[in-house]
């Protein structure tokens, strides 16, 4: 079995555990960061909302029934679907989307291989 890697984001009060592959971590926190960044400069009326990267872990035992361990390629894909709806005119939205599909592309294919 492969290694795993949790990366723990939050948005205000609220905490999100995202496990991912231990070598795609890291690239998952530094795109988080990047959007957080960037999320400023769009000027589209329906900007989603980010939670922040705050810190990452190789283990992680939760402890309270509310929150839950989200898997990494259906965090990554429903993070794609909400800026590839953004309707935005004013900023090159097409490099942030092209980050979060790289992503997005490299951990479809640790999945496939890993189901190998």
């Amino acid at each position: 079995m492969s290694k795993m890697r949790y990366v723990i984001l939050q948005q205000q009060d609220q905490l999100q555990f995202v496990e991912m592959p231990a070598d795609y971590a890291y690239q998952l926190s530094a795109l988080n960061l990047r959007l957080n960044k960037e999320i400023n400069k769009l000027t589209a009326q329906s900007i989603p909302q980010l939670p922040l990267a705050i810190a990452e872990c190789d283990q992680l035992d939760l402890l309270q029934e509310q929150y839950t361990i989200q898997h990494g390629l259906h965090y990554i894909n429903t993070l794609e679907q909400s800026f590839a709806s953004i309707d935005e005119n004013n900023y090159p939205l097409i490099s942030l989307l092209t980050e979060i599909r790289a992503l997005q592309a490299q951990l479809e294919q640790w999945y496939e291989e890993e189901m190998e």
